[in-house]
């Protein structure tokens, strides 16, 4: 806890005071510095603890040894602290992003993500991060103002760097960062961001989130029986792991160099060549996670202070720097998850049922109306205008 008296400026280099503004006033009198109490709010909050029960990339609950959200969330803000700090940025902000980035990913991860997006066309469709947004801004109970819950009422630059798409819907983006119903809030927290693009703080968090779910999710499929590391050898099996990348992840890449780019990480001395399940091959594979996630992070940082040389880099005074090779092999990793886990025989079938049974619940719910919903939104269900108005709340519970 920070010992600076109540009142004082807080020690952020790089930061100003429209940065640590809030929405709603509150009283500012606090030991702690503005960004530590947003991270508190976060970590206290009920949307990270519902991140327990939803999937990362197997089905929660399928056994103990997977990721969930939570986890997935602990994991990237530990990563994005890290990292955020090694190039100057607040500590506490990119923690806050991190542990925030998946707060709107409903059940089911994206497959839960496109039912959603097809329940709720009628009012503007359903975005992930858009949801984040929601639920830090709106949903979360902890401040009111104006009439309404604030949210968290996180500061401006807390915010701004759990939004990795700072725009709202648009016909050219699949992504976007904010429903039209809470555009307010939107536009004024990017009220002073110089230009249209994220703030380097979510740059930091979209990194770590890239680099941790790439790694785990690998972890993940090796540990459960669903990756075999022996049969990526193969080199029939590496074209396949590259078509699948450039499908998924990297339609502009050449299919050469992504399979250049997995031999690379095959020759590294920790890569795992074998998995049997004995604490010894236990260790290999937490050797390696690490070591990959250094490798990442570390290209990332010495490419940005390259460009930047030593300074604090904050807000928008700088934009981290990836190298290309760096970008392919983490897309690589991903590409391997996403062939040998997310796609493995008979998961189609699972898949099919996740969505029927959102699409059943929603048809319920509308048919039950606000009796059926939490009682905290049944008031907006109340105010609601419009059947579209309605929808996005039956929207907010099903997430």
């Amino acid at each position: 806890m920070s010992t600076f008296p109540p009142g004082a400026e807080d020690p952020s280099p790089g930061y100003a005071p429209s940065d640590r503004e809030r929405w709603a006033e509150e009283d500012p009198a606090s030991r702690r510095t503005a960004f530590t109490r947003d991270r508190a709010r976060v970590l206290h909050c009920g949307a990270l603890r519902r991140l327990a029960g939803k999937t990362q990339v197997l089905v929660a609950g399928e056994s103990d040894i997977p990721r969930t959200r939570l986890t997935h969330s602990l994991e990237v803000a530990q990563v994005s602290r890290e990292l955020g700090a090694a190039l100057g940025c607040d500590a506490d902000v990119v923690d806050v992003a991190g542990l925030a980035h998946d707060l709107g990913h409903p059940p089911f991860g994206h497959n839960g993500e496109d039912a959603l997006n097809t329940i709720a066309d009628c009012c503007g469709g359903f975005e992930g991060n858009a949801q984040t947004f929601r639920i830090l801004t709106r949903l979360e109970a902890k401040v009111m103002g104006a009439g309404r819950s604030a949210g968290l009422n996180l500061t401006r630059a807390s915010l701004d760097a759990c939004t990795k798409y700072p725009w709202p819907k648009r016909a050219d983006e699949k992504k976007y960062g904010t429903y039209p119903d809470d555009l307010e809030v939107f536009d004024w927290v990017r009220a002073t961001s110089p230009n249209p693009g994220p703030c380097i703080e979510a740059q930091v968090m979209d990194w770590a989130d890239d680099v941790a779910y790439s790694v785990h999710d690998v972890d993940d499929g090796i540990q459960l029986g669903h990756l075999r590391p022996e049969e990526m050898v193969d080199s029939a099996e590496v074209v396949a792991v590259a078509r699948r990348c450039i499908d998924w992840y990297l339609p502009e890449a050449d299919e050469q160099e992504l399979v250049a780019a997995l031999f690379r990480l095959q020759a590294l001395p920790v890569w795992v060549k074998s998995f049997d399940g004995s604490m010894t091959a236990m260790v290999a594979v937490k050797r390696m996670t690490s070591s990959l996630i250094g490798r990442f992070c570390t290209a990332a940082e010495n490419a940005t202070r390259e460009a930047y040389g030593g300074r604090n880099l904050t807000r928008y005074s700088a934009s981290l720097v990836v190298p290309r090779q760096t970008r392919i092999e983490v897309a690589m990793m991903k590409a391997i998850a996403a062939h040998y886990v997310m796609l493995r025989p008979g998961v189609d079938a699972s898949y099919r049922e996740q969505r029927d049974l959102l699409h059943d619940v929603s048809e319920s719910l509308w048919e039950t109306g606000e009796s059926g919903l939490e009682p905290w939104l049944r008031p907006m269900w109340r105010q609601a205008e419009s059947d579209e108005a309605r929808k996005r709340v039956l929207v907010d519970q099903l997430a």
